[in-house]
């Protein structure tokens, strides 16, 4: 009873700071520019601790340490392609998308090319990519509130996963950027003081000896070495090999096309801020990412990972179960803290990103498809904008709330993964060959990010993701003829190609004057402050 009390006080106090940190930005909050991107205002460090907020999801600290407790080296891959990621995005993307854009993706698209059929596509793209990337949070949710409560029922999970589509809804239409990024901020520094109290208490057990550590989760996991070596997941059969190289190309260069992370470099003043703030996310993610090892393999060699056990049933229970064996186990004063806090924390970081991605599809929704494709040049003001921004808000929660249900038994670093395939197989494709490439077109745009969408999901749907397997979403039934559980290895070149026989069989002349002006603004900043103002 006290510890479901002190849990239930401490994800309140979570909540409440929240709350009351939304009110105080939605008073701040008056203009689009406001709304959008929180009128320019961030320091390249704060953006750089949003977009840490942003990136470290429940997928990261639930899934990512539950997938190294149950396969080990293999379950780190994912950690390790998470971070080389933002790479691509600093050296490709970051400073010349903030250079060129204003709101959202599809004003970088949009400025050399016919707007309509540009801000249409990329604004679908936009909502597809955060669907996916909103059920992993979501399914996060429900898994973390049931284990608090202690209790399995399908209904209480459910009821979680409509709470939060609730909360990131309220977020973003109450809130708007500057809201949301300040939950980001204080999400992404509790995030890192929690996980470093729990590698510090693991490592304490181990006397801070790595090598004993990785030895006792070796022992413990029953596959002796090979749980310390590659194959364990990916290696058994060429077809897991495949997946695994798909799995990698899709969380590289996933990153760079996520529309959530894209709309945080529209939140700083100059490029040279936009630098600076993924600079401080790459120290504050790499040192994320190195704790995630000494969670997972804590997990392995502290906890039971066995098949039937909690952690072997639902491997996004790894850092929770963790955080109370290290705090003194099951029933102990201390185990319920720590399990508590950690748990909080947890939710904390699944309510920034929800807002996130709330808040980057309904922009997109309302500035690209409902002021630059439904209506006439000039005849939107930026009141009714914002207000169309916050009904689609609504919308999205809803499709994201009815969705996340039938997706609980997925593993959510893995649903995360699927997310960054469709980002790298629609919007990177794009992006890229239109600050590059003079020759890209209108059709070239459409067809790549088109035809990398409806790949990259059609091959989920056709995949054991969705049916065939005992993990799948739909069990019993069996339509899956796609062997790889990530489509990035087909879709992502795919979206390329598209992008490349689109433009060169279209004969749709791009102006050299708008292409040449882009590329100044991409790699100067030269006019787009004054591309902010409009």
């Amino acid at each position: 009873m006290n510890q479901q009390f002190l849990t239930s006080a401490l994800f309140l106090g979570v909540v409440l700071l929240t709350v009351g940190i939304t009110f105080w930005a939605s008073r701040q909050t008056k203009s689009a520019t406001d709304f959008y991107s929180g009128g320019r205002s961030f320091s390249g460090f704060q953006n750089g601790l949003a977009i840490g907020g942003d990136y470290m999801s429940a997928a990261s600290f639930l899934g990512i340490s539950g997938a190294i407790a149950l396969y080990g080296y293999d379950g780190f891959l994912y950690s390790i392609g998470f971070l080389v990621a933002w790479l691509v995005a600093l050296l490709l993307v970051a400073e010349m998308l903030r250079n060129a854009g204003r709101y959202t993706m599809a004003d970088q698209l949009a400025f050399r090319m016919r707007q309509r059929p540009v801000r249409t596509a990329a604004s679908v793209s936009t909502v597809v990519v955060s669907i996916f990337y909103l059920l992993a949070q979501m399914v996060g949710a429900g898994t973390l509130v049931a284990l608090l409560l202690g209790v399995s029922s399908e209904a209480v999970k459910n009821l979680t996963i409509v709470g939060v589509g609730l909360l990131m809804i309220f977020y973003v239409v109450v809130g708007g950027m500057k809201g949301t990024t300040y939950v980001q901020i204080v999400k992404a520094v509790l995030l890192m003081l929690g996980s470093a109290l729990i590698v510090f208490l693991v490592m304490l057990k181990f006397d801070f000896n790595l090598s004993a550590l990785l030895g006792e989760a070796a022992d413990k996991s029953g596959k002796g070495d090979a749980f310390l070596q590659p194959g364990l997941q990916y290696g058994s059969t060429l077809t897991s090999q495949i997946d695994f190289l798909s799995l990698g190309l899709a969380l590289v260069l996933g990153t760079a096309g996520l529309p959530h992370i894209l709309i945080r470099f529209y939140t700083v003043p100059t490029a040279r801020d936009a630098r600076k703030s993924v600079l401080w996310a790459i120290g504050l993610i790499g040192a994320f990412y190195l704790m995630t090892l000494v969670l997972g393999f804590g997990a392995a060699a502290l906890l039971d990972t066995s098949e039937g056990s909690t952690v072997g049933d639902n491997s996004n229970l790894a850092s929770p179960l963790l955080a109370e064996a290290v705090g003194g186990g099951d029933g102990s004063t201390g185990g319920a803290i720590l399990l508590a806090l950690i748990s909080a924390v947890a939710f904390a970081t699944i309510l920034a990103v929800v807002a996130g991605l709330t808040l980057a599809s309904s922009s997109s929704v309302a500035h690209d498809l409902y002021k630059g494709v439904f209506k006439k040049e000039g005849t939107v003001t930026e009141k009714d904008e914002v207000r169309v921004a916050r009904i689609a808000a609504f919308a999205i929660g809803a499709v994201a709330i009815v969705l996340a249900i039938p997706a609980q038994r997925l593993n959510i670093a893995f649903l995360v993964a699927l997310a960054f395939a469709v980002a790298a197989s629609a919007n990177l494709p794009a992006i890229l060959f239109n600050m590059f490439w003079k020759r890209f077109n209108t059709r070239g745009a459409t067809w790549s990010i088109y035809g990398g969408l409806i790949t990259s999901v059609g091959l989920v749907l056709l995949s054991p993701v969705t049916s065939g397997a005992e993990t799948s979403l739909f069990p019993d039934s069996d339509w899956a003829i796609f062997p790889l559980n990530n489509p990035g290895i087909v879709s992502i070149p795919a979206g390329f190609l598209l992008g490349i026989i689109g433009t060169l069989s279209s004969r749709e002349s791009t102006s050299e004057q708008l292409y040449a002006e882009l590329e100044v603004r991409a790699l100067t900043g030269a006019g787009a402050e004054g591309a902010s103002q409009h």
